[in-house]
């Protein structure tokens, strides 16, 4: 299926569909049918924009990000993208802007907090969450990355409630106590561009990793042959939570 846009999010759609992210437009996506319904379009503003990720709340909303085409990875004009909720009304709900790079999010288990960061602020940063509404308030940082970690990108949760960060340029996955603000563990990988990572497999015990090799010369190739690469991590001895569907 070809599309005129990148694809920077893709979620699940109650009864098999999807929805996506599609440039600077939230879409529906039949695999079946080979098609792609756009369904709300953000930033008009700004044609230079595009979506980052994105991931639907326990109440069935898309909540994605925008930001700034890179001149190269994460260099880019600053301040430039907004988060927003796409609801199952398919109305568009904007929360905030003034973003660098939206990145990753997740909520906790009781549904009360909402994870996000904001890669150039090298922080993963915490909000108060109404699952009723959907709003978000009371922003704060419960984990500022150290040096070697370089730059948070993707985000996911475990079933114990602590949150998986992909460091990108860092080589890495870091487990952090959003409670307590402590690092927890540490799961280096062969490639130092470390994009996301998401719970799978059949009890969602696996992890799987994505990495990018945009912006590597040929020698830096030949060093990490597996850039771009998904990687499956086992072991870790902690289980993800199944996605939620968006409730359009």
């Amino acid at each position: 299926l070809l599309l005129d846009s990148p694809v920077s999010s893709v979620a699940l759609q109650q009864g098999g569909d999807y929805v996506v992210t599609l440039g600077t437009r939230f879409a529906a996506l039949s695999w079946r049918q080979q098609q792609v319904t756009p369904l709300a379009r953000v930033d008009e503003a700004k044609p230079n924009n595009r979506f980052n990720d994105g991931k639907v709340d326990p109440a069935g909303r898309f909540f994605a990000g925008t930001m700034a085409e890179e001149i190269r990875p994460a260099v880019l004009e600053r301040h430039q993208g907004s988060l927003y909720t796409l609801c199952p009304d398919l109305s568009v709900v904007k929360h905030f802007d003034q973003v660098d790079i939206s990145n990753g999010l997740d909520w906790s288990l009781d549904h009360q907090t909402f994870f996000y960061i904001d890669s150039l602020s090298y922080s993963v940063d915490a909000f108060d969450y109404d699952l009723q509404t959907g709003t978000i308030g009371n922003r704060r940082s419960v984990y500022k990355l150290e040096k070697e970690e370089k730059i948070p990108d993707g985000m996911c949760i475990d079933s114990e409630g602590k949150l998986w960060v992909t460091c990108y340029d860092g080589g890495r996955v870091i487990r952090v106590d959003p409670g307590t603000g402590k690092r927890l563990q540490t799961v280096k990988l062969p490639v130092d561009k470390t994009t996301s990572c998401c719970f799978g497999g059949k009890d969602y015990s696996e992890m799987y990793v994505t990495s990018a090799s945009d912006g590597m010369d040929k020698e830096e190739l030949s060093r990490q042959p597996q850039a771009g690469g998904i990687f499956k991590i086992t072991g870790l001895g902690v289980k993800g939570i199944p996605p939620y569907p968006f409730g359009g």
